[in-house]
């Protein structure tokens, strides 16, 4: 009976999130990371990153961020970046690449190349929760390469919410 249920609720969750990362929906987005297993982990580190992105082919978006870094013995930090999403079978797992521009009060500066591999869970129709690993690789330094586990909320608008016809 278990098997039969869990059966069930699998293919209502797949039917749902079917045809969710169309051509044409918009997204916006908010993370929170601050569980880094990299070798800055020896310091506090708390992240928030807000997200805009549009979906320009169907499963693939384009990403614009905006975020704050925290360090508990270094400067804080501002990242601005852009990059893509590609959601493999619309069964809501993807996979993301993007650049991202570093810069802290010390004057320090980096680029970033980065890549994400993530899960929307829809939670609604339109919500979702976001758990996401990501690698970030400092073109400066090695010992600013972070990785780590990444938690956001994502909201994907369909074009009739934010469009008149």
């Amino acid at each position: 009976m278990k098997k039969i249920a869990f059966i069930v609720v699998a293919l209502v969750m797949s039917i749902a999130a079917n045809a969710q990362f169309e051509q044409g929906k918009g997204y916006i987005g908010a993370s929170m990371s601050g569980l880094d297993i990299s070798n800055q982990t020896k310091e506090f580190h708390f992240g928030l990153n807000a997200k805009l992105g549009y979906m320009f082919e169907d499963n693939l978006m384009a990403l614009g961020e905006f975020g704050f870094d925290h360090w508990d013995k270094s400067p804080d930090a501002l990242v601005v970046g852009a990059g893509a999403r590609y959601y493999i079978v619309q069964n809501g797992l993807y996979l993301g690449a993007g650049l991202k521009f570093k810069h802290s009060n010390d004057s320090y500066n980096d680029l970033l190349p980065s890549f994400q591999l993530g899960y929307a869970f829809f939670l609604s129709r339109t919500v979702t929760l976001e758990p996401e690993l990501y690698f970030d690789i400092s073109t400066k330094k090695f010992d600013y390469t972070c990785y780590g586990l990444r938690v956001g909320i994502g909201v994907y608008l369909f074009k009739d919410q934010y469009m008149k016809k």
